[in-house]
């Protein structure tokens, strides 16, 4: 293991670059060699030193630039010619970034990895549109979901269980499924005037955050011409976003509302 480099697993946040954290800003400056996903920011990107190799492997819906299984190899090589090895993720890791599968293809060949937490969209882009995960006598759960299967597999969630009362859903990855995501959910029970968002861009200069109902998102994102990334969320928090939205101010003016709660 001493003779190969070590790989830094780390997460780059939603896109805001002052959401980094200092160890994951420490290691972009100091590495040798820099593999980075499709969501890593411009703004974040622009932190790395000139001098430092860069490797896209970015990946898009529907559209794998570099597929998984050639990623873990390239890690592994890489490690064989470069001391320390950044392998900068979107938001978290461990949290729908395929973090895990790259440490375990790692561990396995006995190559030195890190893994450094980043802030996952969930927390931050919510927070950024003024809506809390929790909140007092409103929600006490948070169930965390994908809305897109590896290898596109169908869709195939325990709806029923991601329903209950005095909870928060987040769905990532769920644009291009939202029209069986919010079905799947009224038919499990869920209210159809159950406040629910679309949160695009979330925490950049393009952020916007379209609040609706659950039985009105699909259409009203869809009329809203909405494109990918975006995160959904279902809960009576949504709500607070008319009162405690609107103090993350982007650069780019966020287009109207569509709908009302």
């Amino acid at each position: 293991m001493s003779q190969l480099g070590k790989v830094y697993l780390v997460g780059s946040g939603p896109g805001d670059p002052d959401l980094l954290t200092v160890k994951a800003l420490r290691l972009i400056r100091s590495a040798d060699v820099v593999v980075y996903d499709r969501l890593v920011s411009a703004e974040i990107l622009a932190l790395i030193p000139e001098k430092t190799k860069r490797w896209s492997v970015g990946k898009a819906a529907g559209r794998h630039c570099v597929p998984q299984d050639q990623i873990n190899p390239l890690l592994y090589d890489l490690a064989k010619r470069y001391p320390a090895i950044v392998r900068l993720k979107g938001g978290d890791p461990f949290i729908f970034g395929r973090g895990s599968e790259e440490a375990e293809f790692l561990g396995e060949r006995r190559v030195a990895f890190e893994v450094v937490p980043g802030i996952t969209a969930a927390a931050a882009c919510t927070a950024y549109s003024g809506i809390p995960l929790t909140h007092r006598g409103m929600s006490r759960i948070i169930h965390i979901a994908t809305g897109h299967f590896r290898d596109d597999e169908p869709l195939d969630l325990d709806w029923s269980a991601l329903t209950g009362p005095e909870s928060t859903l987040v769905v990532y990855m769920g644009l291009s499924n939202i029209e069986r995501i919010t079905d799947g959910l009224m038919r499990a029970g869920m209210p159809g005037e159950t406040p629910a968002a679309a949160i695009q861009n979330g925490t950049t200069p393009d952020h916007y955050c379209l609040t609706s109902r659950v039985d009105r998102l699909a259409s009203e994102v869809r009329e809203a011409g909405m494109a990918a990334p975006v995160l959904l969320v279902f809960g009576e928090v949504v709500r607070l976003a008319d009162v405690m939205g609107g103090w993350f101010l982007p650069a780019a003016p966020m287009p109207a509302r569509v709908g009302e709660m």
